[in-house]
């Protein structure tokens, strides 16, 4: 049995969930991103002790189709800018649509109906948040980071950064207090 998970964003996020369902004695066949995948059905009493436990740490139990579409967006969009730089070979759209085998029309106008934001602007601000992680641990050039999140160019990086952050990346790489959003929350 398949069971859906809200903001399970990392491979922390993995190890603590599965942890926790083992705890309450669930006997896992795989646990994925925001998916884990039961050996045997789970039961509404279960489901409740489930939902609990998730509760505590940030992570909801997905029930209904249109949450359980929405987060397996994200976790695709999350996995695809956070773990899996170079694997965009199509665009967005495509690659959406490829991964849930859905029509990305109807997965964009639901996406943007539930959550506010176009799916291509919660891609923009993962990838903006990507690029603060990687200005914050100084270890590549702009270019490098530019070239790693697929942007036509510097250039381009840095207004859209300007544009979404309000800071030149230069400026934001200067700042004592470089407020990073949780993935999450975005």
């Amino acid at each position: 049995m398949k069971l859906y998970i809200k903001n399970m964003v990392c491979s922390r996020c993995r190890m603590l969930v599965k942890s926790e369902l083992e705890k309450l004695g669930l006997q896992l066949l795989s646990v994925d991103l925001g998916v884990i995948d039961t050996l045997e059905p789970v039961t509404e009493q279960q489901k409740h002790d489930i939902a609990a436990t998730l509760k505590v740490f940030g992570f909801e139990l997905i029930d209904d189709k249109k949450s359980k579409a929405i987060e397996k967006i994200k976790t695709l969009i999350i996995d695809l800018v956070h773990h899996k730089n170079n694997e965009l070979n199509v665009n967005l759209s495509e690659y959406i649509s490829n991964h849930l085998l859905q029509d990305y029309a109807m997965l964009s106008n639901l996406f943007s109906e539930v959550e506010g934001i176009t799916i291509e602007k919660y891609f923009i601000l993962q990838k903006i948040e990507r690029v603060k992680e990687l200005l914050m641990y100084d270890e590549m050039s702009l270019s490098e980071i530019s070239f790693l999140l697929h942007y036509s160019s510097v250039a381009y990086l840095s207004n859209q950064f300007k544009k979404i952050t309000g800071f030149s990346p230069s400026h934001y790489k200067q700042l004592k207090d470089k407020k990073r959003m949780q993935i999450e929350d975005l």
